[in-house]
């Protein structure tokens, strides 16, 4: 598995982070993939990520200090993935901090990097978007 992480500053608190980013509009602002269907669970919400020709459940888990969510099968573009995101007090907003783990679930040369690299961005956009939304 390759990791990744993006780090930014947004002018919010972190409570009132973590009430804009519900498990959809997480998806929604990672900007590759459209939230299709949302069903909270006993273990967690998943939510069905669509896309042109492709659909898989993330499972979203909130751990008080930080919201973690993984692919919840092994039918997605992942053989692995599991995604951290951290919220710090700093001045007067939040610190956000996202890991990311991933591993490419289809045999292709540099598979896990070119998915790295597209993971990067996927979460420099959703803080990007988020921190836009805040505003």
């Amino acid at each position: 598995m390759r990791e990744v992480s993006v780090s930014g500053f947004v002018r919010e608190t972190p409570g009132e982070l973590r009430r804009h980013l519900d498990p959809a509009t997480v998806v929604e602002a990672e900007g590759s993939f459209a939230p299709s269907s949302v069903d909270e669970r006993e273990e967690g919400t998943v939510v069905v990520a669509s896309g042109p020709g492709l659909e898989f459940p993330l499972l979203f888990e909130d751990r008080g200090d930080e919201i973690v969510y993984t692919q919840a099968n092994e039918k997605g573009p992942f053989a692995g993935m599991e995604t951290q995101i951290e919220f710090e007090r700093e001045n007067e907003g939040t610190r956000v901090t996202i890991h990311s783990a991933v591993e490419l679930a289809a045999p292709i040369p540099f598979g896990d990097r070119i998915a790295a690299w597209k993971r990067r961005r996927e979460l420099s956009r959703m803080l990007e978007t988020v921190a836009r939304d805040l505003e």
